[in-house]
């Protein structure tokens, strides 16, 4: 069965991910574009196992019940993907892809008009349709080439370009960095790596070949799976390290000391180097599981911070509601107002490496800095699995009968949002929500110290019994 999570469809090659289910949910779009007279889509994939392959199926459903295919022929990231559907009006995209999901995962993604995940309201009536079976219609890939309803796509150079066209580049230039990269077998190594070159970046690049299995790791940039990355930054003297998962929409940073820079971080720095250094205004917008930081700098500045849902379609939808700066989750996923709806981790990158240059500083002195000014945090993370007992189990706990248990810290108020999240009245928080994209409980906790912060989320995972 095909069901959409917070990031589109993602499932496990051979089980749900089949040639008939990629046909199926890509009839049901068709279906859908022609009521809507949606005359053209994009499609782009990844390095996935199958990601090539099943764009090609879905391209024969979208030909076969005419509707114009512009097919980007070599692996893209996903926001470059996102750019084209912009760009060229389309009033759809295509992304196959799992993100950072383990390597037997994996996706689709779906994208609408202005290049922005579809929300909610769309998958719905894509998952309704699905329900019909409605029957499939096909063309020949290379019969579509031939008739020009398929036709190859480029968007590279012009995605490159706009993102050069919003970094200062003169900034980058003066400095000569030294950056590594690592995109972690996925598909961002040409777009960084002609943008920091184009900089005058001295740039070495590891774990760069195709492979399926993403080196046996998770291909999401954490302080867990870029060990490496960060072992060759402080050995070597690299002036930054830079990771993103399978896809490319997501970042993970090292700084010059082997430092893992946490995603929560990120946003942080980014936030208030556009405020403080470049002298924008706007706000900000957070997804419910990311730092309370950012609330803070927003305060001071005269700025509100907006709070949505986990899914990077809400937080591109409050950002176009109130015209904010800004957009981020804890992931690693961000952007900001005038470029792409959508998150991108080879624009976050360009944007840090030019943080750098123009404050002259190190990322980890720009984080005292806002810590100094805002107060220090740290957040703890868990995954549980569980299964679909313990699953119906927690949810008649935490939703029907909303349970707590008996936290040390005052209670300020509760949100039911996305999961349950307790506020306290010191500032710190917790979260527990279940994953969209993986059979994952979550459980996030921000407080003044680690300690405390492992000390309140022991208390809510020995209540809930993970």
């Amino acid at each position: 069965m095909v069901k959409f999570g917070t990031g589109g469809w993602r499932a496990i090659i051979g089980d749900e991910f089949t040639k008939a289910n990629i046909q199926l949910l890509t009839q049901s779009l068709s279906k859908l574009m022609q009521k809507e007279g949606a005359a053209q889509i994009v499609i782009g994939f990844d390095r996935r196992f199958l990601s090539d392959t099943g764009a090609k199926w879905a391209a024969e459903v979208f030909a076969g019940n005419g509707i114009k295919v512009l097919f980007i022929p070599k692996n893209a990231p996903t926001p470059l993907i996102m750019y084209a559907v912009n760009t060229t009006g389309s009033k759809y995209g295509m992304a196959v892809t799992a993100s950072h999901n383990p390597a037997e995962y994996n996706g689709i993604k779906v994208f609408t008009e202005g290049g922005r995940d579809a929300t909610e309201q769309v998958t719905a009536r894509i998952e309704a349709v699905i329900a019909e079976l409605p029957e499939v219609k096909t063309m020949d890939f290379e019969e579509g080439l031939s008739q020009d309803i398929i036709t190859y796509f480029e968007p590279f150079n012009d995605y490159i370009d706009s993102i050069l066209g919003m970094l200062n580049i003169d900034a980058i230039r003066e400095k000569h960095l030294n950056v590594l990269l690592d995109p972690m077998f996925g598909v961002s190594k040409t777009s960084l790596q002609t943008i920091l070159l184009t900089a005058r970046c001295d740039v070495d690049i590891i774990n760069d070949r195709h492979d399926t299995l993403f080196g046996g790791r998770l291909p999401s940039p954490s302080a867990e799976t870029l060990t490496r990355l960060k072992e060759i930054v402080k050995e070597k003297g690299y002036d930054i390290g830079i990771a993103t998962d399978g896809d490319a929409d997501r970042i993970g940073i090292i700084d010059n000391t082997g430092h893992f820079i946490h995603p929560n971080e990120i946003l942080a720095l980014l936030y208030y180097y556009l405020l403080e250094y470049k002298g924008w205004r706007g706000d900000v917008v957070r997804n419910i599981a990311t730092t309370h930081t950012v609330d803070k700098i927003a305060k001071a500045y005269g700025q509100t911070c907006y709070e949505v849902p986990v899914g990077f379609k809400h937080i591109s939808s409050k950002m176009e509601e109130s015209d904010a700066l800004i957009g981020g989750e804890s992931s690693g996923g961000l952007t900001i107002r005038g470029h792409i709806r959508g998150k991108d981790g080879i624009f976050a990158a360009g944007l840090l490496v030019e943080m750098m240059c123009v404050t002259q500083k190190g990322l980890s002195d720009i984080l005292d800095e806002i810590y100094r000014k805002y107060g220090y945090v740290q957040m703890t993370e868990r995954d549980y699995k569980f299964s679909r007992e313990k699953k119906a189990e927690l949810m008649d706990l935490l939703f029907q009968q909303k349970k707590l248990p008996q936290f040390s810290e005052k209670i300020d108020h509760i949100s039911y949002m996305d999961g349950v999240k307790v506020y306290f009245e010191n500032g710190g928080w917790i979260i527990a929500r279940f994953s969209g994209t993986e059979p994952l409980i979550r459980v996030f906790c921000e407080m003044e110290n680690v300690e405390k912060a492992n000390e309140i989320s022991d208390c809510m995972c020995k209540f809930l019994g993970l």
